[in-house]
């Protein structure tokens, strides 16, 4: 497979993936895809903030997170983040102590 179509492919699985979590899976949270994956929605828009600034693209957190958001991240949370449940708060600091790093 040439280099050009390996890109393609990732790049198609990379929407997939951003199409499941932001229109098919909304009712997964963030936190829960912390501790069970170490990443979640953030993460993805920060690697994205990353990519682009290295390829000499200035692009804000903030932008980033609109881009693969769809939308802002206020009417994210208004939508579709709920509050952390103690239990989910617990296990977010044990995970994060395990995958220093992930600041999302």
């Amino acid at each position: 497979m040439d280099k050009a179509t390996q890109t393609e492919l990732e790049a198609a699985a990379f929407r997939t993936l951003r199409e499941h979590l932001m229109e098919k899976r909304t009712d997964v949270q963030n936190i829960d895809m912390m501790n069970l994956a170490g990443f979640c929605r953030n993460c993805l828009s920060r690697w994205y903030q990353e990519a682009a600034n290295e390829r000499g693209i200035e692009m804000s957190k903030d932008e980033a997170r609109q881009i693969f958001y769809g939308m802002t991240m206020d009417e994210w949370k208004r939508d579709y983040q709920t509050d952390a449940t103690g239990a989910q708060e617990d296990a977010f600091k044990v995970s994060f102590a395990e995958n220093v790093g992930d600041k999302d």
